[in-house]
């Protein structure tokens, strides 16, 4: 089983005039986050999330798989 790990407050983001935020560098770097990489955007109540594009798509392709092996 996987060990639970709390979330990691990383500190704060302004939101500028046009509705862009930096994301902070030392997230950047966690989760290897370059310029140019897709995130996917998510919110619920009050939360927002950011998945990379790849890694969505991945999970997707893995939901496809086992919806088509529950089929058979």
């Amino acid at each position: 089983m996987a060990k639970f790990e709390p979330p990691k407050v990383y500190g704060a983001v302004t939101v500028g005039e046009r509705g862009q935020v930096v994301i902070p560098a030392q997230v950047r770097k966690s989760f290897k986050i370059k310029s140019g990489d897709k995130l996917i955007v998510f919110g619920k109540s009050d939360i927002i999330s950011l998945v990379p594009a790849e890694q969505f798509n991945q999970f997707l392709n893995n939901m496809a798989q086992m919806v088509a092996k529950f089929k058979k």
